[in-house]
């Protein structure tokens, strides 16, 4: 899937803040050291809190950005990944690259209530869609979305480069 580019603004703050008081973006150093571990539970493959916080980085010049849902012990308790892109197979859209919550609170609609807000966004932004991809063999995230008013719009083909 190709997209552009072009870096977009963020998003009001107000469009996240007023649905739900849980949820704010995490843009600091101390925002990623924060959610590096929760990350990697979903992405194992990374290899720390460096490897993260660079990837991260470099992401955002693509308008990569992070949400995080907090528990009312002040503790992470779900985050998500996404950029605003545009392709013509859609048109202005919200991808989603991560979410993930935390194991031990799963079932308590963390990941829910970050798809709701995503989907706020994305409105607010002007989308016409929000899309993810999961793996075929992920059952248990695939119900989730599609109990979340998400359905299989496309079959995604890969090739592995160079052993990456």
């Amino acid at each position: 899937m190709h997209s552009s580019r072009a870096h977009h603004p963020r998003p009001q703050p107000s469009v996240l803040d007023l649905a739900d008081s849980a949820l704010r973006p995490l843009d600091s150093a101390g925002d990623l050291r924060l959610a590096a571990p929760l990350m990697q539970q979903l992405r194992p493959h990374l290899e720390g809190e460096a490897d993260f916080a660079a990837r991260v980085q470099r992401q955002r010049l693509e308008g990569y950005q992070l949400i995080g849902a907090f528990a009312a012990d002040g503790s992470l308790a779900a985050l998500a990944g996404y950029r605003l892109q545009e392709n013509l197979i859609y048109g202005r859209f919200l991808y989603v690259d991560d979410l993930v919550t935390a194991a031990s609170l799963r079932g308590g609609q963390w990941g829910a209530r970050l798809l709701r807000a995503l989907e706020r966004v994305a409105r607010a932004e002007g989308c016409a869609q929000l899309v993810l991809d999961t793996g075929l063999a992920n059952a248990r995230a695939q119900r989730f979305y599609f109990r979340a008013g998400l359905y299989t719009g496309a079959l995604r083909f890969q090739k592995m480069l160079d052993g990456r």
